[in-house]
């Protein structure tokens, strides 16, 4: 069996103020909102209850300082290595969550996660994620999408019935008998999974929880400027329960890659290489954006590898009206066949310009 204090992560001499401040760092980095499904969490979460539970109540700590687990009813020795027999047989979960009006002088996960887990993951269905591939064009002036999704839907006419195992209570509670007495547990009921229904008429085609797969085509309104892991969630568009209430959809955004450009947060970047008689001279060329064409200026004399800026040529920044630059990053070609005409041409110009002599300081090297 595991140390209370182990499990807690604090030494036997830790104060009351210590305790709970580690079982509160331990209630979310575990707690089931944000551990979905993970039964390992889900099982951590409720044996830092059961020892928060005995540690922080000083008669109880007392005997378990003396007596170790028997001496508050934990030793169970059929049970699990902890003493918690896969977590929680003392303690429903109820319980563990009435904790944190003590621990956080309230209850704060009705604003942070929405509410306990247990209320969450029965009260309504699960979520759909999907990814939605977007070029930058599209992120560029924003753009509605229509996808399909499947998702899961009470078969037409089927039926639902009680659960007989809890009576629609959608738990169940036993009763074990320590060396204190009486010890009821509440856990939720593992025939219905918490809903209280079980499937009676089941329609040919539906699966054993009465539901089927529907395809539905939805429309997403993108936002201009989204960028890759944004996301936005579509309320009650995910699968169902078997009340009917469904989850969310959830719609990644991802960014497929460009043939010319790479984004830099709202900034786009493009190289463009350039002849060397328009990098001596200067011009003007016409280059690509993300939303069409724009004249570049070339100014004479332009070195190799500098950057010229268009303003507002970027993506739209998503929380006000503004945009990103394009930066455009000038190569400058140099001719490697030449006529003979051409070659004098140069050779004559190389008399001209002859070689540039800098310090060695200023030379970068």
């Amino acid at each position: 069996m595991r140390d209370l204090y182990d499990i807690i992560g604090v030494s036997k001499n830790a104060t009351q103020d210590e305790i709970k401040k580690s079982y509160r760092k331990l209630a979310l980095k575990y707690h089931p909102d944000r551990n979905p499904d993970n039964k390992d969490a889900e099982t951590n979460f409720k044996e830092a209850a059961e020892a928060y539970s005995i540690l922080s109540d000083a008669p109880k700590r007392s005997r378990y300082d003396q007596f170790g687990h028997a001496g508050v009813g934990m030793g169970d020795a059929g049970g699990s290595p902890s003493g918690f027999s896969g977590g929680g047989v003392h303690m429903s979960m109820d319980d563990i969550f009435s904790q944190f009006g003590d621990i956080f002088g309230g209850s704060p996960f009705e604003s942070i996660f929405g509410g306990s887990g247990r209320s969450r993951s029965q009260g309504r269905g699960t979520d759909i994620q999907i990814k939605l591939e977007l070029t930058f064009e599209e992120i560029a002036k924003g753009i509605e999408k229509k996808i399909k999704i499947k998702r899961s839907v009470v078969a037409p006419g089927a039926e639902f019935i009680t659960c007989p195992t809890c009576k629609g209570q959608g738990q169940v509670s036993t009763v074990q008998n320590t060396i204190l007495g009486h010890m009821r547990s509440t856990s939720v009921c593992p025939h219905c999974e918490g809903s209280g229904k079980r499937i009676g008429n089941r329609p040919t085609g539906s699966g054993p929880d009465g539901m089927i797969k529907k395809e539905e085509t939805i429309k997403v309104n993108v936002p201009a400027g989204v960028e890759e892991g944004n996301y936005m969630t579509l309320n009650g568009q995910g699968n169902e329960n078997i009340s009917k209430t469904p989850g969310d959809l959830i719609i990644v955004f991802v960014e497929e890659d460009h043939e010319y450009f790479v984004r830099d947060g709202e900034n786009v970047l493009l190289e463009v290489t350039i002849s060397y008689p328009t990098a001596v001279l200067g011009g003007k060329i016409e280059i690509p954006t993300v939303d069409g064409k724009a004249g570049l200026k070339i100014p004479a004399g332009i070195q190799s590898g500098q950057v010229l800026r268009l303003k507002g040529k970027g993506f739209p920044r998503l929380r006000n009206r503004s945009n990103g630059d394009q930066l455009v990053k000038i190569q400058i070609e140099t001719p490697t066949k030449l006529s003979s005409s051409t070659k004098k041409l140069i050779e004559s110009l190389g008399k001209d310009l002859g070689p540039v002599l800098k310090p060695l300081s200023k030379i970068d090297i």
